[in-house]
């Protein structure tokens, strides 16, 4: 992840935003001691529903031992309803 300055920013926003966008890669902007991070909102969103997934220890364990079974081929092919 880079990092630049507040006005390095300002000098380089559309093409700052176009590359965090395009390459999935957050940018840190510095002010002084402070700092943010620019990422996409197609990323952010990913992040929260992670974050949600993962928020509970039986949910994280249900999740890790379902991909475990899929890994081991235990899984089942199965075709989407509406």
């Amino acid at each position: 992840m880079r990092s630049m300055t507040y006005t390095k920013l300002r000098q380089n926003l559309a093409a700052t935003m176009d590359e965090v966008i395009d390459n999935h890669d957050p940018v840190i902007v510095t002010r002084g001691e402070r700092a943010v991070v620019v990422m996409s909102l197609e990323d952010f969103h990913s992040w929260q529903e992670t974050a949600h997934l993962l928020g509970t220890p039986a949910n994280a364990r249900r999740l890790l031992k379902s991909i475990a079974a899929l890994e081991a081929g235990q899984g089942e092919a199965r075709e989407l309803t509406q």
